[in-house]
């Protein structure tokens, strides 16, 4: 009976552990949340549960969307929005938008309005109408450090930069050798009002980040990055060291687990002979 129980129990932890593994596509870029707050058990929050629930369950089945929850008054009203990276399966899409409202709460505990960028998807609610609404504030810049201007790699990079600025749509990337660049505006934007956003991010990535290997610029409902293989291979290899870490603690954990369920069944099994002794 012991044996029977252990086997399924250490299956689910082993299984939470390798699920709670790090993936990038899970990774944290940054985060926000209003000064307003709302009370404990208020209308708001209920409409906001509402909400929540309702981009995580809308993630499973489409990579983008908007809700909006009205109330009897307008500090009632909620606004929300959801956007998974373009090339994203809609599997990790759903993963990634119930991480982000998962992480919201935590980090904007009783704020009307909150925004998640995650890497895979975007994330935001609040009270105020922003859906429709283009916003070019810059609320995360990232370059490399300077390693020095190669015209070159450079020239490769504004090429790259300025296709993605050419091109149409929410979501578009570029290459060229050993420059890769992405852009992405969030969903609820029009087609004028996404190009306007993606050619802001360009134009600040240029001028801010100079001749790093790579760059990021997130604007409230656009961003635009580049990065050289260079930085691929500086990222890949810090990655692979980070992962064969957390590889190897998660082997740690899951061999103390075992001897763990291990001692457990022993001791179960010398009780229940203990007791049939007894009983005899």
């Amino acid at each position: 009976m012991a044996k029977a129980l252990a086997t399924p129990l250490l299956s689910m932890i082993i299984l939470s552990l390798l699920n709670s593994s790090h993936s990038s596509t899970n990774s944290f870029i940054y985060g926000g949340c209003s000064q307003i707050k709302y009370s404990p058990g208020s209308p708001y929050e209920s409409n906001l549960n509402s909400l929540l629930t309702s981009l995580v369950n809308s993630a499973t089945y489409s990579s983008y969307n908007k809700y909006s929850i009205s109330g009897s008054t307008q500090q009632e009203v909620i606004n929300g929005v959801y956007q998974c990276r373009g090339d994203l399966a809609m599997p990790d899409c759903a993963t990634c938008v119930a991480r982000a409202v998962t992480q919201l709460g935590p980090l904007c505990s009783q704020a009307c309005g909150g925004a998640l960028q995650l890497e895979g998807c975007f994330v935001k609610y609040d009270n105020t109408s922003f859906i429709g609404v283009e916003d070019k504030t810059v609320v995360m810049k990232k370059c490399a450090p300077s390693v020095g201007y190669d015209p070159e790699v450079m020239g490769r990079r504004d090429a790259v930069l300025a296709s993605l600025g050419s091109s149409s749509g929410l979501y578009r990337v570029g290459g060229s050798a050993d420059v890769e660049g992405v852009a992405q505006c969030v969903g609820d934007l029009s087609n004028g009002k996404c190009q306007d956003c993606v050619t802001e991010a360009i134009g600040r990535l240029k001028s801010d980040c100079g001749g790093a290997v790579f760059g990021d610029m997130f604007l409230a409902k656009c961003y635009a990055r580049y990065s050289t293989s260079g930085a691929h291979a500086y990222a890949s290899s810090h990655h692979h060291a980070d992962g064969h870490d957390e590889a190897e603690k998660t082997f740690a954990i899951i061999i103390g687990l075992l001897a763990g369920v291990a001692l457990i069944i022993i001791f179960l099994t010398f009780m229940r002979k203990a007791f049939g002794r007894n009983g005899k």
